[in-house]
């Protein structure tokens, strides 16, 4: 088991969330996926929706997190910056088994294991 895809299984510890992927923030192309990631590449998209139209806004500072949220789940994508092309940690996040700002604390702490 890669070091990405043992990163991503310890995410899956955490209640609620019932899948995970590494994705380039650019081309979508996914670097490890665990679980049920139904959104994971849609999550680019979105990204860079979110991205551009802040910045067209006005808005200052790097994109940190977009939330999407239905009436099952939470997709919770987490900007992690790089040297070159970001990443997105996604997160596909139960409403009824979890309280999104743990499961937003939970994956911002495996995000950083990604990057270490």
């Amino acid at each position: 088991m890669s070091s990405l895809d043992a990163a991503l299984s310890r995410a899956m510890n955490t209640p609620g969330i019932s899948g995970a992927a590494l994705l380039d923030a650019v081309t979508g192309l996914s670097f490890a996926e665990w679980g049920e990631v139904s959104a994971g590449r849609d999550s680019c998209d979105i990204a860079e929706l979110a991205r551009t139209r802040l910045t067209r806004a006005g808005a200052s500072g790097d994109l940190e997190n977009v939330i999407v949220t239905t009436s099952t789940q939470h997709i919770v994508t987490i900007q992690l910056p790089r040297q070159g092309d970001p990443l997105l940690l996604c997160a596909t996040v139960d409403r009824e088994r979890t309280n999104l700002t743990w499961a937003l604390r939970e994956l911002t702490r495996y995000a950083d294991e990604l990057l270490a």
